[in-house]
């Protein structure tokens, strides 16, 4: 059994040390990945667009009506 264990963890180093250098890599954000960032949030604001503007919408109106009630006494 610990033979088989050994073996086992010999097997997986190359995997393991492959996984760590890749995680560890620290080139930084390329212009592929700040793209594709700002490709998905425009997406996303796009089909969320009714939503968003529904939201701003009524946070403007409660805003204008409290303002109203300061203003006009």
């Amino acid at each position: 059994m610990r033979n088989f264990k050994w073996k086992l963890m010999t097997a997986m180093t190359p995997m393991n040390v492959r996984w760590r250098s890749f995680w560890k890599e620290e080139k930084g954000l390329g212009t592929l990945e700040v793209i594709l960032i700002i490709a998905v949030v425009i997406i996303i604001a796009l089909l969320f667009k009714d939503w968003i503007i529904g939201v701003i919408n009524g946070l403007m109106d409660k805003a204008d009506e409290q303002a109203d009630q300061i203003f006009n006494n």
